[in-house]
């Protein structure tokens, strides 16, 4: 993906990021743009923030005073902010369970595109990733190279203790121990 197709995504994330930050509603990067601030890969398909549960409607409206275009799609735990034709996802849930204070708690403040902001840990980042994959979803191979990247970052042990009652995900955590990717 060229600069100028990444430049609407790094500039929506901006935005979202400084409107949130500015109404002190409690937030967080997730998604690849915070597997990218960990060093891995940069996203090129959307931008992924989470918030409290208790602050959806409030980080709407917020954004929505930002010029974001707000909609409210069927799936019940989040909803999609839109700027310039880029899409900015705000999770509410992941994977089922509502995001809350002590994950919001575990976010590292970092300095992403001049801006300073909470991004989820890798593991956190990792964790949802494998437990969303499904006989429906479950592409290992774009995820490799995110892995690879923030591999030294990731609590292994934790890591596995939470996904192992997901098959997929115990089958990716396979595949990184044969590639030498993980401490197998």
């Amino acid at each position: 993906m060229t600069a100028e197709f990444r430049e609407p995504l790094r500039l929506a994330l901006k935005r979202t990021a400084s409107a949130l930050k500015a109404d002190g509603v409690p937030f967080a990067l997730a998604g690849g743009y915070a597997l990218w601030a960990h060093g891995a890969p940069e996203s090129e398909n959307d931008v992924d923030f989470v918030i409290a549960e208790e602050d959806t409607e409030q980080a709407a409206a917020v954004l929505a005073s930002a010029g974001f275009e707000v909609v409210r799609p069927p799936e019940d735990w989040l909803f999609k902010a839109g700027l310039d034709g880029v899409t900015v996802d705000v999770l509410h849930r992941v994977v089922g369970e509502p995001v809350d204070a002590d994950l919001l708690a575990r976010s590292e403040e970092m300095d992403l595109l001049g801006i300073r902001m909470p991004v989820l840990p890798a593991t956190d980042l990792l964790s949802s990733k494998l437990r969303a994959m499904t006989e429906h979803y479950c592409d290992f191979g774009s995820l490799l190279p995110h892995v690879r990247a923030v591999r030294e970052q990731l609590d292994w042990d934790r890591l596995r203790a939470e996904v192992q009652d997901h098959d997929f995900a115990l089958a990716f955590l396979f595949l990184t121990d044969r590639l030498g990717i993980s401490p197998g």
